[in-house]
């Protein structure tokens, strides 16, 4: 499962949205982790350029991007709003691996990444577009190409809870899950989540 997904992920059976997302670990690799903090912080315009993940260009005087987040080219108003949109998204997202590269990434995005990009919005110096490039390409990188291979999605709403398992998330119906395996998940996981997350009337199970 990749971040990016908590973007549009809402609870089968209440759909609340979002989700809370917790990670236990993750399929991509440290040395991945290593590149994408390289990139960002080295500022080369031109490697990120090169990767075409980001998509600019004017017609008739108005200037439109789109990358691998915004799908689809939008004047920069939107495609700023909704690039804010996903980074206000990672509240939500709760590292709980052991991986310290990882945590870089995602402090990076709730911190700088998010007062730059803010910031620029609020300008809008569209001559210094450029300027913010290492910001969007870090945030496109860690929301549509880190791969989680376990955790889970929780609904603080109904207090439902989704196994994130092999990279797949499980989003079932209460009547199709298997109490054994997914109780089984949650004891394995314990020590990851903090002991107040039992304390909830957590459903379809608990241990």
């Amino acid at each position: 499962m990749k971040p990016w997904l908590c973007d549009i992920l809402a609870c089968p059976i209440d759909k609340n949205f979002p989700l809370e997302l917790y990670i236990f670990s993750f399929e991509t690799s440290e040395e991945q982790f290593k590149e994408i903090l390289s990139v960002y912080e080295n500022r080369d315009i031109n490697q990120i350029l090169d990767e075409k993940i980001i998509e600019i260009q004017e017609e008739q005087g108005t200037l439109y991007l789109k990358d691998d987040i915004v799908i689809e080219k939008s004047v920069i108003d939107l495609y700023l709003n909704s690039i804010i949109s996903s980074i206000n998204e990672v509240e939500h997202l709760h590292d709980k691996s052991s991986n310290k590269l990882s945590k870089r990434c995602f402090s990076i995005i709730t911190q700088d990444l998010k007062n730059k990009i803010v910031q620029f919005n609020e300008k809008r110096d569209l001559e210094k577009i450029e300027n913010i490039f290492p910001e969007l390409y870090h945030l496109n990188k860690i929301k549509t190409e880190i791969e989680i291979k376990s955790g889970l999605l929780f609904c603080e709403e109904c207090k439902r809870w989704y196994p994130i398992i092999e990279t797949i998330p499980q989003m079932l119906p209460d009547e199709y899950r298997d109490e054994k395996t997914e109780v089984e998940f949650l004891k394995t996981n314990k020590d990851l989540l903090d002991f107040t997350f039992f304390k909830q009337n957590l459903k379809p199970f608990n241990i």
